[in-house]
């Protein structure tokens, strides 16, 4: 990306997204067309992400947080995905969806028991609410959680779970009362040696292969009440805040990726000739990466813009669902371009343009597929009646 367009973001934050550049260049991108190829998550990455301390930004120094805040989340995020779409996808379903999770609405016995070993690395958390047949569409998950006595059993199942495969601590959904709708959803920790969770076969995906994503079970797993998040029926409204801050970093884990494939495409242009001149050099070539460029940069003012606010406390639902809306179809709009411009070579698999193509697809579908932010957006704007189902 060209340093002109980095917003000043202060000495604090400059000097963490350049620490986290580094570490991303170094670290991250030479192990990133092997893991892809592979599919599987390069393990080795969790202590390494966690001794820099992106594991723990928004989280406080008691737990072994650094406590710098959601900002520094997204400005992580951003950078860890111009290495890696994948890590950056299995790093936030970590950092947010889990840990933050457990952060903001765990009791003091749980942060102490599991954002420690969370936030340095040795555990890899994930968030289990997704299922078969209720995916952007919370309310009719069938996972239940029916209490007895002092504890609750866990019957059902969760697919497309980030990290499921690996992870040690998850934070479950499951009906309590299923009669009440929204309300009647509760949250739960589940460790991965309780009694009856299993994970079964890990998902064969088309792209996003170097983050594990699979399906977990729950036959009859007995949850005690301590390890309930939060209160009973609360789970939705939880959900609803997580919402926007997972649209944010989906968001922001598209930038990078489209900012470098369209450079990458510049350079491939420049060199390959056809009919006695450079790609690059044909005016409908270059005025359309003008124009993706042009694009990329008006969705990143968006994301920041919604970031600040969500950081000063506002509510964003319109403005990350607008953010995460443009990003899922921008990402397939720029692969897809930058692509055919590689001719030959775009159709092959370690290709940066067909990788691009291949990983932006699901930004369109995972965290609320892009109807569900439009029908967000239209509540928003007073032209859809009822409840947007967020």
């Amino acid at each position: 990306m060209d340093a002109g367009l980095d917003f000043d973001l202060g000495e604090t934050m400059g000097l963490l997204r350049d620490s986290v550049r580094d570490f991303a260049a170094n670290e991250i991108a030479p192990l990133a067309a092997e893991a892809d190829r592979r599919g599987e998550f390069p393990d080795a990455l969790w202590p390494k992400l966690g001794a820099l301390g992106l594991l723990g930004m928004t989280v406080e120094e008691a737990y072994g947080g650094t406590n710098l805040g959601y900002l520094a989340h997204v400005i992580a995020m951003e950078e860890i995905s111009r290495a890696s779409a994948s890590v950056g996808l299995s790093y936030g379903a970590h950092s947010n969806l889990c840990v933050n999770q457990l952060r903001r609405n765990g009791t003091e016995a749980q942060k102490r028991r599991y954002l420690p070993k969370l936030v340095s690395g040795e555990h890899v958390g994930a968030l289990a609410m997704s299922e078969p047949g209720s995916g952007s569409d919370v309310v009719s998950m069938r996972t239940r959680a029916d209490r007895k006595g002092d504890h609750y059993v866990l019957n059902g199942s969760k697919m497309w779970i980030t990290n499921g495969p690996d992870a040690d601590t998850l934070v479950v959904y499951a009906k309590t009362e299923p009669a009440a709708g929204s309300k009647g959803i509760t949250a739960f920790i589940v460790e991965k040696g309780f009694k009856g969770f299993t994970t079964a076969q890990k998902l064969d995906k088309i792209g996003m292969r170097a983050s594990d994503t699979g399906i977990v079970n729950f036959d009859g797993v007995r949850v005690p009440q301590r390890f309930r998040i939060g209160e009973e029926g609360q789970g939705f409204s939880y959900q609803m805040q997580q919402f926007q801050e997972e649209r944010l970093w989906a968001s922001a884990n598209a930038l990078q990726q489209m900012d470098d494939c369209i450079a990458e495409t510049v350079a491939y242009t420049r060199e390959r000739r056809i009919f006695g001149q450079p790609v690059l050099h044909n005016q409908s070539v270059h005025f359309r990466l003008a124009e993706l460029h042009a694009d990329v940069q008006c969705l990143r003012a968006l994301v920041w813009r919604a970031t600040e606010r969500y950081v000063d406390g506002e509510d964003v639902t319109e403005l990350a669902s607008i953010a995460k809306l443009k990003a899922g179809r921008l990402l397939r709009v720029v692969g897809d371009a930058c692509l055919q411009y590689w001719g030959g070579m775009g159709f092959t698999w370690d290709n940066p343009a067909s990788r691009l193509y291949r990983d932006g697809r699901l930004a369109s579908i995972g965290g609320g597929a892009d109807e569900v932010m439009l029908s967000v957006i239209c509540k928003h704007m007073g032209t859809l009646p009822g409840r947007a189902r967020a």
